[in-house]
């Protein structure tokens, strides 16, 4: 009990109205980056919306600047708070064969849950998720593989979204009033706001990355607040699931 006490005594309280201000300006920054940026090459193309088709530089550029963007905002809070270190805990790990047998379980962990939302979806007679968009640009050929693996599947997913969602965003949510140091309650709203970001997925896309937020959740929490499980775990992921792509386009794979 004394040291449940001494943990929650360590959270300093959060209002909610400085908690919607500093989630808005979050998730405002990174979707108005998101929209410059497309909206900056469409300029730059000559304005013709009709003919503008997505492609690998706008992409990437999109995904980087606004997780870069998203992170210099979300860092800026946490430090005005004095909340930095312990949000965002990706000091080298104490036990590093944990960390590494931990991000290995999560890797297989989320492996499993995409296979069983794949049957859940189909039981339930959703859409399929399609993500076919974006692994058509990332396996275009080997540079651009490598730069989304590099920009997409480290940066801006492995780690960028780890920090946002596991770091930032627990990290606020454990210390609102009412909800202070609640660990598990904090976990599922910050899953459900992960599957909700993943819309353009549609319906089972939301489910199943809702799945994997809480699984990523109980990921850090199992790794005593450290960061790195989770940064490996979700960056191995994207990159097997990307390389996958690549090699099927590749002919390697039917």
């Amino acid at each position: 009990m004394k040291q449940r006490s001494l943990a929650r005594n360590r959270l300093r309280r959060l209002s909610w109205l400085r908690f919607v201000l500093q989630l808005a300006t979050v998730a405002g920054v990174y979707l108005g980056v998101s929209v410059a940026v497309p909206f900056a090459f469409l300029v730059a193309s000559g304005g013709d919306a009709q003919n503008f088709v997505m492609t690998n530089p706008m992409l990437l550029s999109s995904a980087v600047l606004s997780m870069l963007a998203a992170l210099i905002v979300a860092r800026a809070w946490l430090a005005s708070d004095g909340c930095l270190r312990h949000a965002w805990s990706i000091r080298p790990p104490i036990n590093p064969r944990r960390t590494l047998g931990l991000a290995a379980l999560g890797l297989g962990g989320i492996v499993a849950l995409f296979g069983l939302g794949g049957m859940a979806i189909d039981a339930l007679d959703l859409p399929k998720v399609d993500i076919s968009m974006i692994t058509d640009l990332a396996t275009a050929g080997p540079v651009s593989f490598a730069l989304w693996i590099v920009l997409v599947a480290w940066f801006a997913a492995g780690f960028g979204e780890e920090l946002l969602y596991r770091g930032f965003l627990m990290d606020r949510l454990m210390r609102l009033r009412g909800m202070r140091g609640a660990k598990w309650p904090a976990a599922i709203i910050q899953a459900a706001i992960f599957g909700l970001a993943h819309l353009y997925q549609g319906l089972g896309g939301v489910l199943v990355t809702a799945t994997v937020g809480l699984f990523l959740a109980w990921l850090r929490i199992a790794n005593r607040g450290n960061l790195w499980a989770c940064i490996l775990a979700h960056a191995a992921v994207d990159t097997l699931m990307l390389s996958l792509a690549y090699s099927e386009s590749l002919g390697w794979l039917s």
